[in-house]
């Protein structure tokens, strides 16, 4: 098994492949291991009771939730029935804040997914796929508001290098143990990087210049650059885009289709400044939820991946995971998937809450 391998899930893969992969990683810890769990959206009960199943034979589990997301009560059921088994071990950040509608809009919302298994082999998950599913489906509705993840466009990455996998467990107990709060970006720990061999993680927000960034600020003319983005909006964004292209650099985006998510004059300026810009659209409705881009010629030669958005909130306020890949191996995985994931897209009709069907 290789230090680093990516899973993708979507509707060409089977259902729920992603989730299963992280059942399967639960049920392998030992007796005496632990696991340190992550994420923003959380409803699959299969996977909660694995976690405490992993709990009563013995497996130290923590887990840290969002406790008010962008969709309001999605992680309640999973709150109460996790709240009882794990005890203190179940962290639910919340803000005071978070009972105003402008305070729950402008605090810093726990956005990583970041998934860590003790053994067999140390391994950490992290990318862009939240558990948001349930199996049988209880909220029809909820489901359709935010995005059936196990179906549609995603990725996990399985990181093994022990001491990576050791730092970014202290990372993911330092969210559970502290208070979250909008001054831990100027944290040493907050802009420190993480290396292993031929990548580099990041962890937002902190007071430095974000690292996506300083990447595509070397980029011009010459270059090719690639963005997958279920979200896509903001001033700063598109002005990092707009300037890119400007330097002349060849930019291709395949963006969700919701115009909530990726507004339609966000798309028109793109094109504009001669951005190819396109839309994923499913028949059911399965969202485009992978997050990352390819840069290369001129030398450049990488990925960026993550749970980062390319927003304001994303950019400015919320925790994110940033990595960035330099081998070619890990980058031809992701060029392929871009090219599978190019081939399925259609230009759809728009909603103000997700895609319509396609137009012939």
């Amino acid at each position: 098994m290789n230090a680093r391998d990516v899973y993708f899930g979507g509707p060409d893969r089977p259902p729920g492949c992603l989730r299963d992969l992280l059942a399967e990683h639960i049920d392998a810890v030992p007796n005496g291991g632990s696991i340190d769990w992550v994420t923003y959206y959380f409803r699959d009960r299969r996977l909660a009771e694995g976690l405490l199943r992993a709990r009563e034979r013995g497996v130290r589990v923590r887990v840290t939730l969002d406790g008010s997301p962008r969709t309001p009560r999605v992680n309640d059921r999973m709150i109460e029935l996790l709240g009882e088994g794990l005890a203190g071990d179940l962290r639910v950040v919340r803000s005071i804040s978070d009972d105003w509608s402008l305070g729950r809009r402008l605090r810093s919302r726990l956005h990583e997914k970041l998934y860590i298994f003790s053994g067999p082999e140390p391994t950490a998950f992290i990318g862009s796929f939240n558990p948001s599913g349930d199996e049988p489906e209880l909220e029809p509705d909820l489901i359709r508001e935010i995005g059936d993840q196990d179906r549609g466009h995603n990725l996990l990455v399985a990181l093994r290098d022990p001491k990576l996998v050791a730092s970014l467990t202290e990372h993911a107990r330092a969210l559970h143990a502290n208070r979250n709060s909008v001054l831990d970006r100027f944290r040493p720990s907050a802009s420190r990087v993480l290396r292993s061999e031929g990548l580099s993680l990041h962890f937002l927000p902190h007071w430095r210049a974000h690292p996506i960034d300083v990447q595509l600020e070397r980029c011009g003319a010459g270059n090719r650059v690639r963005i997958a983005a279920s979200h896509l909006s903001g001033k700063t964004s598109v002005r990092v885009l707009m300037a890119l292209a400007e330097r002349g650099a060849a930019i291709e985006i395949l963006a969700g289709a919701t115009v909530r998510r990726v507004p339609p004059e966000v798309e028109e300026e793109l094109r504009t400044a001669g951005v190819s810009f396109e839309r994923l659209v499913h028949s059911e409705g399965f969202p485009m939820h992978a997050k990352f881009a390819l840069i290369d010629g001129r030398g450049d030669h990488c990925v960026v991946f993550g749970s980062f958005n390319w927003t304001q909130r994303s950019r400015h306020l919320n925790r994110e995971i940033a990595a960035i890949a330099t081998d070619p191996e890990f980058f031809s995985a992701f060029a392929e998937r871009w090219d599978a994931i190019r081939r399925s897209s259609l230009t759809p009709a728009l909603s103000d809450t997700g895609p319509l069907s396609a137009k012939s």
